[in-house]
């Protein structure tokens, strides 16, 4: 675990996974829905010039947006894919241009399940789902989906990414899985923590199973909404860590000072509740309103071992360089108008879906 005592330093501290090449700093770009790519998943100038720009600002690792496996899966409009041999010529260039600007790279792995846009396929979740007209996945589909994954894995390390994300948070497939809300199963998919938390085991394992032994691969979940029961989801990563095949955690919390929905933790942060557990030789990430540089300073005193920077890497693209420069600094108030969006890289398509963020765009 982290020694609380780290100085402000720490935040450009090197960070060594279990596997894949060392990263420069403490300061990874979150993945962020942009909406930048093309309606078939083929990545945009725009997406390029977004994840590019935010390399050479000098953030450790990037993460691309969610990106889907299955045509099926995909969740919002001009959302890069990661689903078929098409893909592969644009996620080559994302992963040179990455590797160019000094960043190491993780593309993000993703299926909607049943909030998957309508109009591609079948909505498909755990269970039937009568708000979204999702039907049960059969488990032949189950296992064509986890395929689904693994092959875009193999697609990401063919095309010199450093490594993937599986998302199993925010109220997509996986996490669907792990909810007892969502998923209604009596079968081995189902009922337990054990069986529920069977589909993202068997995601990680066999993507572990197909790819070479320095290509890193995290995961990032959520720890409480969307179904989810918190403290099976701190036994969760308790497994997880356990298990070693995976390299980091990253715990998606929307605000990393908020305490526990569940009043038994009264008192406590959510993060608290993670960063005690015995993580081995992995990491363990923060992401959640971390908009200053004594946030990102308290969290890594507080036992994380990096810091996911989303709004405020869509506000300053060299976030890190600024941080490095100004240990006060604070990222610039919102909202903020459009042409400063786009000083930042953010094209029109990502502007007009940070419109309905509640106070982004002025």
């Amino acid at each position: 675990m982290t020694d609380k005592t780290l100085e402000p330093t720490a935040l450009f501290d090197p960070l060594r996974l279990p596997r894949g090449p060392k990263i420069a700093n403490r300061l990874f770009l979150a993945p962020m829905t942009n909406c930048q790519s093309g309606e078939d998943g083929l990545l945009s100038e725009d997406e390029y010039r977004w994840l590019t720009m935010r390399a050479e600002g000098r953030f450790g690792l990037v993460t691309t947006c969610a990106s889907h496996v299955a045509p099926e899966g995909k969740g919002f409009p001009g959302q890069l894919g990661c689903s078929s041999e098409a893909h592969l010529p644009g996620l080559a260039r994302l992963a040179s241009g990455l590797r160019d600007s000094g960043a190491i790279s993780s593309l993000q792995l993703h299926h909607a399940g049943i909030r998957a846009v309508p109009g591609v396929g079948d909505i498909i979740g755990p269970s039937d789902d009568a708000g979204t007209g999702a039907r049960a996945m059969k488990e032949a589909e189950i296992e064509t989906v986890i395929n689904a994954f693994v092959s875009a894995a193999r697609r990401a390390e063919t095309t010199g990414f450093d490594g993937v994300q599986i998302h199993g948070g925010h109220g997509y497939l996986i996490a669907q899985f792990l909810s007892p809300e969502l998923n209604r199963r009596t079968d081995r998919w189902g009922g337990s923590p054990e069986n529920r938390s069977r589909f993202l085991f068997e995601v990680l394992h066999r993507t572990r199973a197909a790819c070479g032994p320095g290509f890193q691969i995290g995961i990032r979940i959520s720890t409480e909404r969307f179904g989810l029961i918190l403290p099976e989801m701190v036994e969760l990563a308790r497994r997880l860590f356990i298990d070693g095949a995976m390299d980091y955690l990253d715990l998606s919390l929307w605000d990393i000072t908020k305490e526990p929905e569940d009043a038994r933790y009264a008192g406590r942060s959510l993060m608290s509740l993670f960063v005690e557990l015995d993580r081995g030789e992995c990491a363990l990430g923060v992401a959640g309103g971390i908009m200053t540089a004594e946030q990102a300073k308290w969290a890594i005193s507080e036992g994380a071992d990096y810091v996911a920077i989303g709004k405020a890497g869509i506000l300053a693209h060299d976030f890190p360089k600024r941080l490095n420069a100004d240990p006060g600094y604070v990222s610039p108030s919102l909202p903020v108008m459009p042409e400063f969006l786009r000083e930042q890289g953010c094209s029109d398509a990502f502007v007009g879906y940070l419109r309905h963020q509640r106070n982004f765009v002025q």
